[in-house]
């Protein structure tokens, strides 16, 4: 991009989904958390000033004593009387803050998506089959290789990384099997955290304390004040010590889905009503 503000060295892909027009961008490789991801995106409105809203899609770390969340599954933040939907968490995972609502279009699309989809059913298996028609180099990196076990809270994966071929599956949690393969959508709160949680105990007790929380993840903190978003994270571990990377691709592919699903309600006339989000906190 030749007109790019001066120091701005985000990585952009500048194309349609639908009726609109997008760009997108994400961290640089190797970097996560609130700092870098408000750089990001402070850059990227600096040079598109026009852009109206965002979506922030990726994957986090579901809490399974609060839903019934398998990987892959997605959960939208959603607010509620006594927060944003978000909540900005510190270094002991304590609740320092809420983060600014979803603008109101967000929000109405949400809600009419999740008419439709209680009516008709979403799309997400439908829109992952036509990505990985039309890319099939993607299948190995999307297609998780292992098999979505959840084991009880209290129970440590042996070691600090490995598969869990090894561990004991006397402490797999049995879970009802669900009526298709299909993910699942959940909307609630999401905490944002600033350092990674891989403990089954400490999960449920720190979603019990903020609430009912259904997702960790850690970069909402640094966008939220400052750029109009939505937080759509596919689930892709259950923030214990069994965390590994096997479903991350899957993940963030059926969060992706929602998102162009969630695009799909909005008219044209819709987005250009809203500000532009670089004038709102000027």
């Amino acid at each position: 991009m030749s007109d790019r503000n001066r120091g701005d060295d985000n990585a952009y892909f500048l194309g349609r989904i639908g009726l609109h027009n997008v760009v997108i961008t994400c961290l640089p490789s190797g970097r996560y958390g609130p700092v870098p991801a408000a750089a990001v995106a402070t850059r990227m409105l600096s040079t598109f000033p026009s852009i109206r809203f965002g979506l922030m899609v990726g994957i986090g770390g579901g809490v399974p004593s609060q839903a019934d969340i398998r990987l892959g599954d997605v959960v939208v933040s959603k607010p509620s009387v006594r927060s944003g939907g978000v909540l900005r968490c510190g270094n002991d995972f304590e609740q320092t803050s809420t983060l600014n609502n979803p603008p109101y279009v967000l929000l109405n699309a949400m809600s009419n998506l999740r008419a439709t989809h209680l009516v008709e059913g979403h799309r997400i298996s439908e829109l992952l089959s036509g990505m990985l028609n039309r890319n099939p180099a993607l299948t190995d990196s999307v297609i998780p290789k292992e098999s979505d076990r959840l084991f009880a809270a209290c129970y440590d994966h042996p070691g600090e990384t490995g598969s869990c071929n090894s561990c004991d599956e006397r402490h797999l949690i049995v879970r009802k099997n669900r009526a298709g393969l299909s993910p699942q959508i959940h909307y609630g709160q999401i905490a944002s955290i600033t350092r990674v949680l891989k403990n089954g105990a400490k999960r449920d007790e720190i979603a019990r304390r903020l609430g009912g929380t259904l997702c960790f993840e850690m970069e909402a903190a640094g966008l939220m004040d400052n750029f109009p978003c939505l937080v759509i994270r596919g689930i892709s571990d259950y923030a214990d010590s069994h965390k590994n990377d096997h479903w991350q691709g899957y993940a963030a592919a059926t969060a992706a889905a929602y998102a162009k699903e969630l695009l799909s309600v909005i008219t044209p006339r819709q987005v250009t009503t809203e500000r532009e989000a670089s004038q709102l906190y000027a």
